[in-house]
């Protein structure tokens, strides 16, 4: 298994597996639509998270087995993790999802909007999940933090983006409803 197979990263909170999920519509189909079921399981001795379910869309059957935890990190809703770089998503696809929920948020949003605030908690949780794969002494995110075809891409046509001055800006932009 490479270091970024999924198949036994390690999950580190439910709200981290269930955007990994959405993010991984049915190779079949394209639906996000399945309804999942998740347990422990032991995979040739190994205890493991799997989430199996029937996509809604063509009837496949889908399954994903997660590594467990040390400990799975607590806290309010967006809760992705704790100080470690995910192992589900790599740093483009985290950035997405930042760019994704900020500019869902009109720009007229009003101060004390909760869905807005909601939006832009997701934005700003997904920003620090980038910061996260940035090495202690580092200026930027490395470049082995992007292994899928999307955060290579992302990358690639805007490397700066990835710098940690610049992550840390935008960071702090997104805790304000209304600063898209």
């Amino acid at each position: 298994m490479s270091d970024h197979d999924p198949t036994y990263a390690i999950a580190r909170t439910g709200d981290e597996t269930l955007l990994f999920l959405e993010l991984n519509p049915c190779p079949d189909c394209g639906s996000i639509e399945t309804p999942w079921e998740h347990g422990l399981a032991d995979e040739d001795g190994e205890l493991v998270i799997s989430y199996a379910g029937v996509c809604s869309g063509c009837g496949a059957s889908r399954e994903y087995l997660f590594g467990l935890p040390e400990t799975e990190a607590t806290g309010p809703f967006p809760n992705f993790g704790g100080p470690e770089p995910s192992e589900l998503l790599d740093a483009g696809q985290w950035m997405s999802v930042a760019d994704s929920a900020a500019s869902s948020v009109p720009e007229d949003a009003a101060a004390g909007d909760q869905q807005a605030a909601t939006v832009m908690a997701i934005a700003r949780a997904a920003v620090e999940e980038v910061i996260k794969f940035v090495p202690p002494d580092g200026d930027a995110v490395p470049d082995d933090a992007f292994w899928t075809d999307e955060g290579r891409a992302l990358r690639a046509a805007e490397p700066g983006r990835f710098r940690v001055e610049r992550l840390l800006v935008v960071r702090d932009s997104y805790s304000d409803p209304g600063v898209v």
